[in-house]
Parts: structure tokens; sequence; C-alpha cells
């Protein structure tokens, strides 16, 4: 604790500690390259001696830039973007950076260029995009080009820097544990057409079964909530010759379950039900849910590598890191009765 007429440690104060210059101790805290190894542990243990916490306003002033990340995202208590900005504020923080969260309640031109505008203003060291439909890469395509940016779930032909999970093999996987579980084809309950983790995963669904040479039934387009799942539910439980059911998430698999219960058809005795997320709920499913994982952290690192590449100057071009999905293999599916 300080005593009163006491000073917090200064840069000056490090550099005589550790016996160097004060611009060797600012190049060792903007991790500098030409700085010998030596000099960086003796600079190192001098701060944490001194207790020394770099003025964050003075640096942003040199360098440009702050260690503050923009984070423009839907303003949404979905389980999918709520958990990846979850973890993107995680892995920011673990890397010694803070973030700055621009919400908004449509991804329209307007609405983004005024989030963008807001981060710029703060000096941000860079810009994370989760966009989830078509509407917000284009209102994105104005931010000046030297900016880093990094999109979540966003357009691969945008030009820039992306990050998302393989929406289309997670589907695949779905379908194809079905058709391997003895079903005749898989009836599919989308989730909106207009995002991209949608229109992966109905093309998941439809590749594999035409590949399969079966039958490609009529797509039920909903929402990502458990009321449009049961919606679909209700109608698809009226049909016999529906035995095997692809929900786009597990709120949509959800109110699949509770429509099939009330009309008697058993899950999976009667009808095999695959859904998508793997949100914290689904083993307590009745029964526990097969599902589709993704791995929210991973996203989250891979864009905040992407992103600390181009602060570095060592990616000059777009990048694309496709994330794997995991097939969780529960008991809601089995042989058709």
């Amino acid at each position: 604790m300080e005593t009163k007429g006491s000073r917090s440690p200064a840069m000056t104060d490090v550099a005589r500690l550790a016996g160097v210059s004060h611009q060797t101790v600012s190049r060792v805290l903007n991790d500098h390259p030409n700085v010998k190894e030596q000099t960086r542990l003796r600079v190192r243990a001098a701060i944490a001696e001194l207790n020394y916490r770099p003025n964050r306003a003075a640096r942003a002033l040199v360098t440009g830039r702050s260690q503050l990340i923009g984070v423009v995202a839907r303003n949404s208590m979905l389980y999918g973007p709520a958990s990846m900005l979850t973890e993107f504020e995680q892995a920011a923080a673990d890397a010694g950076f803070a973030v700055s969260v621009g919400s908004v309640r449509e991804l329209d031109r307007d609405s983004i260029s005024a989030v963008v505008e807001r981060h710029l203003d703060q000096r941000v060291a860079g810009l994370v995009v989760i966009a989830q439909v078509a509407s917000a890469t284009e209102a994105l395509a104005e931010i000046p080009a030297d900016v880093p940016v990094v999109f979540i779930d966003g357009d691969p032909a945008a030009g820039r820097s992306l990050v998302t999970v393989d929406q289309v093999a997670g589907a695949r996987a779905a379908v194809r544990h079905l058709l391997e579980a003895g079903h005749e084809t898989v009836w599919h309950v989308s989730g909106p057409t207009e995002w991209f983790d949608s229109a992966g995963r109905i093309q998941g669904w439809r590749q594999t079964l035409q590949e399969a040479g079966r039958e490609v039934p009529p797509l039920l387009s909903a929402d990502w909530s458990a009321a449009e799942g049961y919606r679909a539910g209700q109608m698809l439980a009226r049909m016999p010759e529906v035995t095997a059911i692809f929900a786009a998430n597990d709120h949509l698999a959800l109110g699949v379950l509770r429509a099939l219960h009330e009309r008697g058809r058993r899950v999976p005795h009667d009808v095999s039900v695959v859904g998508f997320d793997d949100v914290p709920e689904a083993s307590y499913f009745i029964p526990p849910l097969t599902t589709v994982r993704q791995s929210f952290g991973d996203v989250a690192r891979a864009a905040l590598t992407l992103l600390l590449g181009q602060l570095k100057d060592e990616t000059g071009a777009a990048e694309t890191v496709i994330v794997p999905a995991q097939l969780v293999v529960r008991e809601s599916v089995a042989p058709p009765a």
C-alpha cells in the first residue's frame, strides 16, 4: 500500500533498477523483437519487483492504438452468439487486452457503422465482428483497410480474415449418424436461412442425403427457438413416415421432443432426433440429446490469434480458419422400429 506522499513507480524507476534505458523498457512492454532475452528477463523482474503498471493512456498516444479490442455483435441471448462473446472476452483478457462490446439490435448498415465509428474513436487496437448474416458483411465493407479486423461466422467471400466452425461437416456428421442407424431419410428443422450457420447446416444435410441416394424431404424453416421447434415438431409428429429429425440447434430439438412426446411418438424408439450446439442442458433432456458440439473457445482463440498477427504485421493477406465440429452421441438415436 502506498503511503501519503508516495507515488506509483514510473518507467524511469524500472529502467534504473534494471540498469537499462527507458527506451529499452518501452520495447519490452511492447514486445519488440530487438531486445536480448537476458535484458528482457531483467526488465520483467524489475517490473514485478516494483509492481509497475504501464500508463495505458500514454502508451496509446505513442503507439496510436490501445490495449482495447472492439467487438461488434448482435444483441442476443442465443446460446451460440452469447457463448462466443464470453469466450472471446476471456481469451482477450488472458492476452492482456480489454474488450469493448458494441451491441446492435439489427445487423444493418446504419447500426453497424455507428458502432464501428465509436470503436475507432476509442482508438481500439482492432475489431472483431460476430457477423452471422449477410447484411452485416455488406455493412462492414466500408471499414478502412488499415484497421485490423477479424470476422467470426462471416462471409468467406468478403476478403477479410475469418474464423468459423465447420457447419457443413457438423451437419454431415449428424445426418450420417442417423442414416447409419438405419433410417431411410432425415427431415431437417432449420434455423433462419439468412444466417451463415443455418445455411451451412442446410447444405451439409442436403449433400449427405443426395450422396447417399436418399430422398431429400421438404425443408422446415424456423427461427432458433424451442417454440418454433415445437411448431415444426407438431407437424412432423403427425407423419408416420418421419423416423429421423435433424434440428439446427438444441433449442429447436427441445421443442421437437415436446411435440413428439405429446403425440405419443417415443424418442428414440419411434423417432430419432439430433440437435446442434451441445448446450449445457443437452445431456439432461429426456432422452439425453445426441448433438453436434461447437468449440466456441477454439473459435475465440483463433480469432484473437489472427487479430494479434495483423497488429504485428505478420499477416498481410486475409486468412480463414475452420474449426471442426464434433458429434456427441447420447441416447436420442436408435434404429427405426
